[in-house]
């Protein structure tokens, strides 16, 4: 039979006495969402530009530094703000793309006109699958980014399979997966840039169980886990 420890009262009273001194500050910053997913939906334009021809193959190195320049930075300071701000899902997606796009940018800038990379592709395969995985875990609380995450994903699978075979049938559905995304990113980025400054929800986002007690929920509600999160709790 499991016993329970009972705590003593000089331990009650040392625990008080410890809580009493601790504070945890929450400093409020601007939502890093909107300019990750713009930065997201520069790199699938310019790269699905590439894709259709409607970028000539030479330009590879200026599509390169888009993505080096525009995708990878924006991305990257997302993901940052998105872990600073608690939003560890969008902060590991957020990661994950401006790595890729910076793979991608420089592996590109290298190559020559038209080549291929099997290693490249390898790295494409394992994005879209880290991404797939990320994309069902954003929907549990967002459905729109995580509707986001997932076209990401098969994007970056095909593409993948592009870079291992070659074939430009892999590449032209790369090129439109690329579209719909660049679509559904420009959507998303909006609908929170509006939620931002605004303070309420404008266009849908598909918020549910955290991500509508984030907009909706009060104050209490919002902050009785932050004991446990990163940052506060003695391990990750």
């Amino acid at each position: 039979m499991a016993h329970t420890r009972v705590e003593t009262p000089a331990e009650v009273r040392a625990s008080e006495v410890v809580l009493d001194r601790i504070a945890i500050s929450l400093r409020p910053i601007g939502a890093p969402m909107s300019l990750g997913l713009y930065a997201l939906a520069a790199a699938t334009f310019v790269l699905a530009g590439l894709q259709l021809s409607w970028v000539p193959a030479t330009e590879g190195k200026n599509v390169a530094l888009v993505l080096l320049g525009f995708a990878f930075t924006g991305q990257l300071l997302a993901s940052v703000l998105a872990f600073l701000s608690r939003d560890g899902t969008v902060g590991t997606a957020m990661g994950v793309l401006s790595l890729t796009w910076l793979v991608t940018g420089l592996i590109l800038f290298r190559s020559p006109p038209g080549a291929t990379s099997d290693t490249l592709g390898l790295l494409l395969l394992l994005s879209g699958t880290a991404m797939t995985l990320l994309a069902a875990t954003a929907a549990m609380s967002k459905l729109i980014p995580g509707l986001v995450f997932l076209v990401a994903a098969i994007r970056f699978l095909v593409a993948g399979g592009y870079e291992l075979t070659g074939s430009q049938g892999w590449e032209r559905t790369s090129g439109v997966l690329g579209l719909l995304l660049l679509a559904l990113a420009l959507y998303a980025g909006f609908a929170a840039g509006l939620e931002d400054a605004t303070g309420k929800t404008v266009l849908p986002l598909g918020r549910r169980g955290k991500g509508k007690v984030a907009m909706h929920g009060n104050l209490v509600e919002q902050v009785n886990e932050i004991p446990n999160q990163p940052g506060v709790r003695t391990k990750l």
